[in-house]
């Protein structure tokens, strides 16, 4: 699948059928290579929940990155999660044999080059988590689509989770055809077509489509020399002020930890533009709730950077790319339990305005996606509230006002963001909030 020209002189990925021979071959363990600085681009992990996302990044990247109590009691993805990866390729070994993850090449056994480095980030697949999906697409450069090759194609969130990357405006997708292992050749074939024809007519219509078995550790090859060649690291401007996007923020202490070994909280996500150097001093916006003169207001917050973190590496700067993690001189209860996701951090007085309302130039969908039952978009009403998303932020709008194509909305909680930025727009069907559009943030 995934078909190439002739004259292109390049291995096609094999078809189901045959991959499904190999899924009883001795598992291949994915090593830690001798990783660059920081990873230069990010890659979602996004499709229906169960459909493999979370075991696939482990197969790459060797990391488990549902840690959380209840993530791991219910088997599910709730928070985002974020794992590196450095690609390698064999000089000696010829087309999708050559690509892994290993110094030493699995084939010839000879020393691999590294191409890239890459942080994954592992979206929730569930439709009750959708807003934190949306908060995690806003960071990614690419994406791999899960397809369970077991299912119908697509699943509710399949579909969701497709429309919300073309609406954020991301531009590189590849589909993984995962669980081939549990599928008949049959099936298999059928679950291909059903991809295509749900492809067919969308910005991702030319998508290539890749079958793996992530539990047996089959075709990675060939979806690593899909990234490779589909999903392009994107120029950068490190010259700009620096703009992070604030995906999650956390304590890091242990429980009975002593004053004297306190660290501060630590914000990750991922740089937009510009660069940061340990001692910086930043602001975090919007910034902490306080009750002022009998009414709850934003003030933001200034602190010192302390440390710089990439995946296991400290370092001096950071610039933008993949994610990164900020060691700060915050109070640890600040940030816990991602009290700070959704903010935006930068050098005192260059970010852009904080938001209570939000004025929206309004384009609705036809259809809402998510549900089983296509349900045409209805024209939104006043007073309605609607799950709105901004950079990584996620808040509830109530409508206070409404024009030909624009909504005024009055927000639950206050958004960082230029003008102009793109807003996704969910609102609750049944018993939860719906895609249903994409608003752009007009000035008043």
């Amino acid at each position: 699948m995934a078909r190439k020209k002739k004259d292109e002189q390049q291995q096609e990925p094999p078809k189901a059928s045959e991959l499904l021979a190999r899924t009883q071959a001795s598992s291949r363990s994915t090593q830690s290579s001798q990783l660059p600085e920081q990873p230069v681009l990010n890659i979602g992990m996004v499709g229906h929940v169960d459909h493999g996302k979370t075991t696939l990044l482990e197969r790459l990247s060797g990391k488990w990155t549902d840690t959380h109590s209840e993530e791991l009691k219910r088997g599910i993805t709730i928070r985002l999660g974020y794992a590196d990866v450095t690609f390698r390729k064999c000089g000696k070994c010829k087309s999708a044999d050559a690509y892994t993850t290993k110094e030493e090449c699995p084939v010839c056994k000879s020393k691999t080059k590294p191409l890239r480095k890459a942080s994954f980030v592992d979206a929730p697949g569930h439709e009750s988590l959708m807003a934190t999906m949306l908060a995690g697409a806003t960071i990614m450069d690419g994406a791999l689509l899960l397809v369970a090759a077991n299912e119908e194609c697509p699943q509710p969130q399949t579909r969701e989770h497709l429309m919300a990357l073309q609406i954020i405006g991301i531009k590189h997708i590849i589909v993984v055809q995962n669980k081939i292992d549990l599928a008949s050749e049959e099936q298999a074939s059928k679950n291909y077509e059903q991809i295509k024809g749900f492809l067919k007519g969308s910005a991702f219509e030319n998508a290539p489509i890749i079958p793996i078995s992530a539990q047996h550790r089959v075709g990675l090859n060939f979806l690593m020399q899909a990234i490779d060649e589909h999903i392009p690291t994107p120029a950068r401007d490190s010259t700009k002020e620096p703009i992070m996007l604030v995906a999650r923020s956390f304590d890091i202490n242990k429980p009975g930890i002593t004053y004297g070994k306190l660290v501060g909280g630590v914000l990750g996500g991922s740089l937009k533009q510009g660069m940061l150097k340990a001692a910086d001093i930043i602001e975090i916006k919007p910034g902490r709730s306080i009750i002022e003169k009998n009414q709850q207001v934003w003030k933001p917050i200034t602190t010192k950077v302390i440390n710089l973190n990439s995946g296991s590496l400290n370092l001096e700067s950071v610039g933008p790319g993949g994610s990164i993690g900020i060691l700060t001189s915050l109070d640890p209860s600040i940030v816990k339990s991602d009290q700070l996701t959704g903010s935006l951090v930068g050098l005192p007085g260059k970010l852009p305005k904080v938001w209570n309302e939000l004025l929206l130039d309004v384009h609705l969908l036809q259809r809402a996606v998510g549900t089983k039952e296509e349900l045409n978009v209805e024209p939104i009403k006043m007073s309605e509230p609607l799950m709105l998303n901004v950079n990584s932020a996620a808040t509830v709008g109530v409508v206070i006002e409404l024009r030909k194509n624009k909504i005024k909305c009055k927000l639950k909680l206050p958004v960082c963001a230029d003008t102009n930025s793109r807003v996704t727009i969910s609102r609750r069907i049944g018993n939860r909030f719906r895609l249903i559009g994409y608003g752009e943030l007009a000035e008043k």
